[in-house]
């Protein structure tokens, strides 16, 4: 009876392990291809959306800090992959911008938190517009379709 408890349990620790390896295999290659972080230790929520088409477009506050200081116009879209308004929003969101012509970058307050605290971002979603230099306009918060178009036609699109 103990001899069979011990394999049993032993049997557990093995299949945890493979598991563990499986799953760090197929996160190390979904790394691999499309990362536009610059970063390879990516929060696993992260990982998850890398090949999502709603999350293409990414900027990294590095790219988005020069943008703005060189008054570039640019819409910027803050999310987090772990936030439900977020997950809600982004599916018809994105596709909305897409449909509009606007070039709406996406920037990952999970992976680049301190970056939310330069351009005072205190919730997720937020939409932000920058001209010449300066923020424009921003919607915070899940908003309707309708909202984010009326934004777009209003402050980008103008």
């Amino acid at each position: 009876m103990q001899k069979k408890m011990i394999i049993i349990i032993a049997a557990i620790v093995v299949l945890f392990f493979a598991l563990y390896f499986v799953i760090d295999y197929k996160n190390n290659k979904a790394l691999e291809g499309n990362n536009p972080y610059g970063k390879t230790n990516l929060e696993q929520a992260t990982i998850d959306q890398l090949n999502d088409p709603n999350y293409q477009n990414q900027i990294v506050p590095e790219a988005l800090n020069e943008k703005v200081e060189n008054g570039e116009s640019v819409t910027v879209y803050y999310y987090s992959p772990i936030c439900v308004y977020c997950k809600a929003t982004t599916p018809y969101l994105v596709p909305l911008a897409e449909e509009m012509g606007v070039d709406m970058v996406k920037l990952n307050l999970l992976e680049f938190s301190t970056e939310g605290n330069k351009y005072g971002i205190q919730s997720t979603p937020t939409l932000v517009h920058y001209e010449d230099g300066k923020e424009v306009a921003r919607l915070e918060g899940q908003q309707e379709k309708e909202v984010y178009a009326a934004f777009f036609e209003e402050y980008v699109l103008k």
